[in-house]
């Protein structure tokens, strides 16, 4: 049976997330932004950021290699953003819902260079006007929960919690399988892993916040029902966890 996330464990600083389902599938997921690390988890609660998530794909090496070049490659001259291991990733509905945004067609860098993409990202930061939204964010889709809240304390929910949406973004260009106003349900094809917008490698942003306008929402933490952890002796199964800064992790079953 999967294990509860150990009482002192980091990821136990957020008592009342939301649980919701792994949106990513397969193995070597890490996330290198989380806030079982820092909060708020990006450095601002701008834009519902505040416990937002950055995942990345990594293969078996030790440390963070998100592309299949040596780690001098990827660190000077970087590498196709489609031989990353998260490009082209599906990405699943975490929760039955409602699409409330489905945006798409941003074009995608094709080369990774990390220090092209590192001032891009400061440059959209220091310069951001609402009008720059979409070149934050890239293509994305915006998610609103229509099943009931389940909280990782057990708590009941106060009857005037306000409503949950989940935003992902950086998605790649054409992968988009959603539009506004459908219905889906847990497990539904949303779109693919991508490198658009703010992205400093093909990886995917993921946070719940109380409404679907940015500019406005306030960040909610959240939980995952439930994933495999990789640890010394193999993969443990973990219930109701925030993964840790640079955890590997992967969806049950696979």
């Amino acid at each position: 049976m999967p294990r509860s996330a150990a009482p002192d464990a980091a990821s136990d600083r957020i008592h009342d997330a939301i649980l919701v389902d792994f949106p990513l599938r397969g193995a070597g997921w890490m996330a290198v932004t989380t806030p079982a690390h820092r909060i708020p988890s990006h450095g601002t609660d701008q834009l519902g950021q505040r416990y937002a998530f950055d995942f990345v794909r990594v293969d078996d090496r030790p440390g963070v290699h998100v592309h299949p070049g040596s780690a001098w490659q990827t660190e000077t001259v970087g590498g196709r953003a489609r031989d990353c291991f998260a490009w082209g990733q599906p990405i699943h509905a975490p929760f039955d819902g409602e699409v409330v945004v489905a945006s798409d067609g941003l074009a995608e860098r094709e080369w990774v260079n990390p220090f092209r993409e590192f001032g891009l990202a400061l440059r959209n930061a220091l310069t951001f006007t609402p009008e720059k939204l979409p070149l934050i964010l890239g293509n994305h889709v915006v998610l609103r929960m229509t099943e009931p809240i389940e909280l990782r304390s057990g708590d009941e929910v106060p009857a005037d919690a306000p409503e949950v949406y989940a935003g992902f973004a950086h998605l790649a260009p054409g992968s988009v399988a959603v539009e506004a106003g459908q219905r889906v349900a847990r497990g539904d094809l949303l779109g693919r892993v991508g490198h658009t917008g703010n992205s400093t490698s093909p990886h995917l942003h993921f946070q719940l916040m109380d409404r679907p306008d940015l500019l406005e929402a306030r960040g909610m933490p959240c939980a995952f029902r439930v994933y495999d952890l990789q640890g010394e002796t193999g993969w443990m199964p973990v219930a109701g966890g925030v993964p840790g800064r640079r955890e590997r992790i992967r969806s049950v079953g696979d």
